[in-house]
């Protein structure tokens, strides 16, 4: 890191950095633990380009930590210096998860699911990943399922070559299929991309969520999402279902979800999501 970046953090700070070191941030920005007399901090350094990125980061954190159900780290400050935009959160020292910790949890993302609203959606867009997510309020979830989540992944991917015009079904598709299996869905507040990544266990136990995608969306949203890539014992899944449990429609809808992150992956890494994406619609569609 540049002395004058460097420099500048400490000013922000206001504090004297006596350390810092890389650490693992995800795919999109470099990482780094910055360490002060006092003090630990979390810096995320992109592009200045990714500064949007950051704010709707800060909104995110900030709206689940709004909700009083699950922590979320403290946003210290946004900004920009030179060619660098920046995100600086306190740093979280973790622990690997055990069972009182996964129930913990369960119970505590049931209760941030158990936020809710009038509508679906969000007052602002954000991210996936790199690519832009949409939230236009929809009164009806298979309206904003299929119009703030698929549509836009399968029109990327057939710009990008990576389907075919034939392979995404119609809108009325769509609606047909999913409207009876998309019924009674309440508005939940959602972390919007919960994988095993993206959640903490601070050393006292706590759990922390970290970069979400946040909205109003059907809760079992992040569940799909959860079991995609694993991550999550089955005493995360108990304790969540002591709350919210699931129904005959589960599985099917899970499977649905999943193809919203598969094909947010096949528009970023390309052909290997391929198949899996194909098995999804053909099953359903």
């Amino acid at each position: 890191m540049q002395k004058a970046f460097l420099d500048h953090i400490a000013s922000v700070l206001n504090e004297t950095i006596i350390n810092y070191s890389s650490v693992s941030g995800g795919d999109i920005s470099e990482a780094f633990k910055i360490e002060t007399s006092n003090n630990s901090y979390f810096l995320k350094v992109n592009t200045l380009e990714a500064k949007g990125i950051f704010e709707v980061e800060k909104h995110g954190l900030e709206t689940i930590k709004h909700s009083n159900t699950i922590a979320t780290p403290k946003v210290i400050y946004v900004g920009n210096f030179e060619e660098n935009a920046y995100l600086i959160l306190e740093f979280i020292e973790t622990k690997q998860p055990n069972d009182t910790d996964f129930n913990r949890l369960g119970e505590q993302l049931a209760k941030l699911h158990s936020t809710t609203a009038n509508t679906f959606g969000l007052e602002t867009n954000n991210f996936i990943g790199s690519l832009p997510q949409q939230n236009h309020f929809h009164d009806n979830w298979t309206d904003f399922y299929i119009n703030e989540r698929l549509l836009p992944q399968l029109h990327m991917a057939k710009a990008q070559g990576l389907l075919q015009a034939y392979e995404i079904p119609s809108t009325n598709v769509f609606e047909t299929v999913l409207t009876p299996w998309f019924e009674n869905i309440k508005p939940a507040l959602l972390h919007g991309d919960l994988w095993s990544g993206n959640f903490l266990i601070s050393k006292d136990g706590t759990p922390f969520l970290i970069d979400p995608a946040v909205y109003y969306g059907h809760n079992e949203v992040d569940i799909a999402l959860s079991k995609l890539f694993g991550g999550f014992n089955t005493t995360f899944y108990s304790a969540y279902q002591k709350h919210l449990p699931f129904d005959a429609f589960t599985n099917a809808r899970i499977e649905i979800y999943q193809l919203y992150y598969l094909l947010v992956h096949l528009n970023l890494f390309g052909r290997s999501y391929y198949t899996s994406v194909k098995h999804i619609l053909t099953k359903y569609f």
